[in-house]
């Protein structure tokens, strides 16, 4: 089969092309740029969701080198043809999309997976499978809280998810804290430690990371988490904020220690603040920056160019930050555990992985959110939220919101219609008449990018409004909540059965036996390079 075609001006590439870039361990990119929902249908295992809909705004975040390989893929439709011909416009100069979508994939035996973050969670499964993680099940564990045993939970998931539904005494300490933040909030070296998430794979993960720290109380997960509890008819409790203590000296040091030891068992690798320097401006490597403290320490003082995202959050979201297999993954943090932690997992998962040594104080010089490059906005006429309001007044006006679909039900301008803009050419036809659009988003952004496509499909003229959504509420002007006007079918989330407490239990238990089944397509799949470490400190082989 030709692995290199080209449609018009534009390359294709084949399953044989992606697949001999996998096993070499060799840079690419290979985007499914449907919405989340049509993704967690079905795709590669390597193919890492990067919707059309918000490219321009995510692509020199996530993609930092222009030369990189990319690939584009969908399932036949015309997206992975636009979405290449956007990043070529973006300075992009190896793009093809992948010929034939996903049934072409099928048919030239590609393993097909479903759900989101597989990479991640079939490692945890395979981890679990050839290291033999202890775990209890929801009846033990619930048994012993009833006996008030001599025991801690620790949830290792993010805040909000704690927050909104979580095991009863429940404390919750994010993934990549673990090691760091444990030893304080147990009371004796005797206390068992149960990890829970809402399912599988962070608690796997957390369990092995206090393990292979040499954690010296018993540790164990608990069995299919949240979702298990749930099954086994018990009590979940609801907005709950227990979280960790201040880390004593003593713990920071010991931890200190452990961390890097288990990193330097894993295969990760050492970089200084020069060499470092030279790899960010490479311009034929993919190198990605990650700061794997918690937001607010990296808003309190970062590094430049560092993209902040809490490590546990990167392991179970690799292909989310990182879509580029093969790539060079830098970490950083600012005491050394944190990063070594990560950096020992995604080591395992046979990323290129390093942490940056050396740093001072002085390194964090920058505050402040993270504001990511965008590429020049197009020239649309803009609207202030004030001439918005008076042109509703007067009717003849529709509000055309790009949004995600969680942020629109929240809160959007009234009259507002919710338009996916990957189904731009389906939802016209949904829209009323007017002389005049106006089209929004969250922060305005997306909209700019958005207008000119839009201006194609309709008669009247096309204006952004400055500011978006949020610049209409902070102008005092009403929001209305819920579902009230969709264009578009909400495609752009896939609902996780593990998340929220509405989830049925057929969904939750055909989650769990997904979940099981991974290992099963890891191996016919075959470009994993998976290698998990026991927690003796030496590696399991690849099973």
């Amino acid at each position: 089969m030709n692995r290199n075609k080209q449609v018009g001006t534009l390359n294709t590439r084949d399953y044989q092309y992606v697949r001999s870039r996998l096993l070499n361990r060799e840079e690419i990119a290979f985007l499914d740029v449907r919405e989340e929902a049509p993704h967690a249908e079905g795709h590669p295992l390597f193919a890492a969701n990067l919707p059309l809909t918000r490219l321009e705004l995510d692509a020199y975040s996530k993609l930092p080198c222009r030369d990189v390989p990319i690939v584009t893929f969908d399932n036949g439709e015309s997206l992975a043809v636009r979405a290449a011909e956007v990043l070529l416009k973006l300075g992009y100069r190896n793009v093809a999309s992948f010929e034939g979508g996903l049934d072409s994939w099928k048919a030239a035996g590609g393993e097909v997976f479903i759900d989101v973050n597989v990479p991640s969670k079939a490692f945890g499964e395979l981890m679990e499978s050839v290291c033999h993680t202890p775990s209890l099940s929801a009846e033990e564990v619930k048994a012993m809280i009833d006996a008030g045993s001599d025991m801690v939970v620790v949830d290792v998931r993010r805040p909000d998810e704690y927050q909104t539904m979580s095991i009863p005494t429940g404390i919750n300490v994010p993934g990549a804290e673990v090691v760091l933040r444990v030893p304080d909030v147990i009371p004796s070296p005797k206390t068992r430690v149960i990890v829970n998430c809402a399912g599988r794979t962070r608690s796997i993960i957390g369990t092995q990371s206090l393990l292979n720290a040499g954690l010296p109380n018993p540790v164990a997960a608990l069995r299919n988490g949240t979702i298990g509890w749930t099954l086994a008819k018990q009590q979940l409790e609801f907005g709950q904020s227990r979280t960790f203590p201040g880390t004593t000296e003593p713990t920071a040091r010991q931890a200190t220690q452990q961390a890097h030891a288990v990193a330097d068992r894993a295969g990760v690798k050492r970089v200084d603040k020069n060499t470092l320097s030279f790899w960010m401006n490479e311009e034929n490597r993919t190198t990605y920056l990650f700061d794997v403290r918690s937001f607010a320490e990296y808003e309190t003082g970062h590094l430049p160019e560092c993209y902040p995202i809490p490590g546990g959050q990167l392991v179970q979201e690799t292909e989310m930050y990182a879509p580029v297999r093969g790539s060079r993954i830098v970490l950083v943090d600012d005491d050394g555990v944190r990063a070594n932690m990560t950096a020992s997992w995604l080591a395992q998962m046979a990323w290129d992985v390093y942490v940056v040594d050396g740093l001072t104080d002085d390194d964090f010089s920058q505050s402040g959110a993270w504001k990511p490059r965008l590429p020049e906005l197009p020239d649309n006429q803009g609207i202030t939220p004030d001439t918005l309001h008076d042109w509703l007044q007067s009717g003849d006006v529709v509000v055309v919101d790009m949004a995600k679909h969680a942020a629109y039900r929240k809160g959007h301008i009234s009259s507002a219609w919710y338009v996916l803009r990957s189904r731009l050419d389906e939802a016209v036809h949904n829209l009323p008449k007017a002389s005049r659009f106006v089209i929004t988003s969250e922060d305005g952004q997306l909209a700019q990018f958005v207008a000119p496509e839009l201006a194609e499909h309709v008669k009247g003229q096309v204006y952004v409004l400055s500011g978006g959504t949020r610049d209409w509420a902070h102008g005092g002007y009403e929001l209305e909540v819920g579902e009230t006007r969709l264009a578009s079918m909400p495609i752009d989330r896939y609902r996780r059965p593990y998340e929220g407490i509405n989830a049925p239990p057929e969904a939750m238990q055909a989650y769990l036996d997904w979940e099981y089944g991974l290992i099963d397509q890891l191996e016919r799949d075959g470009t994993h390079h998976f290698q998990p470490m026991r927690f003796d400190m030496k590696a399991c082989p690849d099973g």
